[in-house]
């Protein structure tokens, strides 16, 4: 193989495609980036490390067809380094490869591209479509609320519920539950899937701020999206989701209307004496329009109040502080609702109006 190309195209596109690859791997093959020529103008690079896939293509000028396995930690810094504007890659059939630029030279030791496993592929694909901004802010209003040990895999991931005209993500880890809601024009039959949360941390990396659709398939155990000449493709969590639904309580005795700045900024004082090895819940008591809040570390005592409209019983509940500032900097809108049932039952957090999203988070037991 032998190509000619320009050097910050070659390293834009290897740095993203670097995403997915491990450092280390027991094949070395995953340790690297796959390139391929299409045809006389082109080449695709590639990147696997078994669950998620990268591959972009870009024009180049080939003057000999071919394929080579880099490995991408090197290749990456080399191009990085590379003085001039061109780059010449000249690789032999005994997977020598040659990377020069101006004065500079590399020669390092390729692997056999034959044995590169293959990127998985889509049968029976279901595709739609939905806007980048839309898909980049329902992951990052739910991500946080993924389970990074849970026995059930499953519960790593986000769930996808799409059906007509509107699409919702889930995400809980057993202390809280986080769903957002948004309105589409999917009208193809409902669909159902979880996507791993390491893949969609990833997603929203090549997500830019352009308000345009990505298209997104799916198949029985695969997900690909297709995001700015990007194919990332990524396997599909199996498994029993919790019923979500019969988690979110009804009933409710009292129903707090308060403004969203203001109850982070209050919260966010009283954590300031909350450190990881100085932990303790905040006490909250909403009564008569007011909520008051404290909390008691070793480093010593804080405590704040400010004004809301509160309907119903005086309510004495304990919240870990960054469940409920996770929760509450992700509602977009500036007023929202508290739920509650009681010191000991779940708080529910919703819009005033509509239910673009629902914030669920399990009280902590205060000490008395």
């Amino acid at each position: 193989m032998r190509i000619v190309c320009e050097t910050a195209k070659l390293t834009d596109v290897c740095l993203n495609v670097q995403r997915c690859i491990p450092n280390k791997s027991v094949m070395p093959h995953l340790e690297g980036i796959l390139i391929k020529t299409e045809g006389e103008n082109s080449i695709e690079l590639s990147g696997f490390d078994l669950d998620l896939g990268i591959t972009k293509k870009m024009e180049v000028s080939v003057e000999r067809e071919g394929a080579v396995v880099l490995n991408a930690k090197t290749f990456c810094e080399i191009l990085r380094h590379l003085p001039e504007d061109t780059v010449y890659i000249d690789c032999d059939e005994k997977n020598i490869c040659s990377i020069k630029s101006g004065e500079v030279e590399y020669t390092v030791i390729s692997v056999d591209p034959d044995e590169y496993p293959e990127l998985p592929k889509i049968t029976e694909e279901k595709p739609f479509t939905v806007s980048k901004k839309v898909l980049k802010n329902m992951i990052k209003q739910t991500i946080f609320a993924v389970s990074v040990d849970d026995s059930k895999t499953v519960h790593r991931g986000i769930k996808f519920e799409i059906t007509s005209g509107q699409i919702r993500l889930i995400a809980l880890d057993g202390f809280r539950l986080a769903i957002r809601t948004e309105f589409t024009e999917y009208g193809g039959p409902d669909l159902s899937f979880i996507v791993p949360a390491k893949t969609l941390s990833e997603i929203i990396k090549f997500i830019d701020d352009e308000d345009e659709f990505i298209s997104v398939s799916i198949g029985r155990r695969h997900i690909i999206f297709n995001i700015n000449g990007y194919c990332i493709i990524s396997r599909l969590l199996e498994g029993e989701f919790l019923d979500y639904r019969s988690a979110v309580p009804t009933a409710k005795s009292t129903v707090v209307r308060v403004n969203t700045s203001n109850m982070i900024e209050c919260i966010e004082r009283a954590s300031i004496i909350i450190t990881e090895k100085m932990k303790s819940p905040i006490k909250f008591i909403f009564d008569e329009d007011l909520i008051k809040l404290s909390a008691v570390t070793a480093l010593g005592s804080a405590s704040d109040k400010i004004r809301a409209s509160i309907d119903g019983k005086r309510t004495e509940i304990g919240f870990n502080n960054r469940f409920i500032l996770d929760a509450l900097r992700s509602c977009d809108s500036d007023e929202i609702l508290i739920n509650l049932n009681g010191s000991v039952a779940p708080a529910v957090i919703l819009p005033t109006d509509g239910e673009s999203f629902l914030y669920l988070i399990l009280p902590v037991r205060i000490k008395t």
